[in-house]
C-alpha cells in the first residue's frame, strides 16, 4: 500500500488581489473609451481633446484595426477577471491582448503616419499603455509558475 501525501493548496498572495483589482480598472477605461468612441463617435473624441486630423486618422483606420483594437481592449477586461478568478489562462488572454496592442503601434507608427498626427502626448500614453501591458502579462506568467493561477 502507498501513502500520498496531498501538497498544501498555492495560497493567493495578497498582491494578486491589488493587481488584479487594478487591472481591471485599468482595463476597464479602455473598455469605457472604447465603447464611448464606439457609441458617441467624433463628440466623444472632441470631449477627450483630439484634433481633426486625429479624429480624421482614427476614422480612416481600416476594419480589421479595429478588431485589433477590441481584442486588445477586451482581452485586458476578460485577463484580470481570469487572474481574479486564478485561472492560468489570464496569462494567455493578457499575452493576445498585448500582442493586439503591438499590432496597433506598429499600425499607428509604421503603416501610417501617425508619429505626426497622434503627437509627443499620445505616445507617451502609447508607452504607458505598453508598459502596463508588459506587466500584467509578466504578472500572469509568474503567478502560473509559482502554481497560484490553475
Amino acid at each position: 500500500m502507498t501513502a500520498t501525501m496531498d501538497t498544501p493548496a498555492t495560497r493567493t498572495p495578497w498582491h494578486l488581489w491589488l493587481v488584479g483589482l487594478v487591472g481591471l480598472l485599468w482595463n476597464g477605461f479602455a473598455a469605457f473609451d472604447y465603447l464611448s468612441t464606439n457609441i458617441q463617435g467624433e463628440a466623444y473624441m472632441r470631449q477627450m481633446g483630439m484634433t481633426d486630423a486625429q479624429i480624421s486618422h482614427f476614422n480612416a483606420m481600416p476594419s480589421w484595426m479595429m478588431a485589433v483594437w477590441a481584442i486588445g481592449v477586451w482581452g485586458g477586461v476578460l485577463g484580470a477577471i481570469l487572474l481574479l478568478l486564478r485561472r492560468k489562462w489570464a496569462l494567455h488572454v493578457f499575452v493576445a491582448s498585448l500582442a493586439a496592442f503591438l499590432v496597433s503601434l506598429v499600425y499607428t507608427y509604421v503603416l501610417t503616419d501617425g508619429v505626426q498626427i497622434m503627437g509627443q502626448t499620445v505616445m507617451i500614453m502609447n508607452g504607458v499603455i505598453l508598459v502596463g501591458c508588459l506587466f500584467f502579462a509578466w504578472y500572469a506568467w509568474t503567478m502560473t509558475k509559482r502554481g497560484v493561477l490553475r
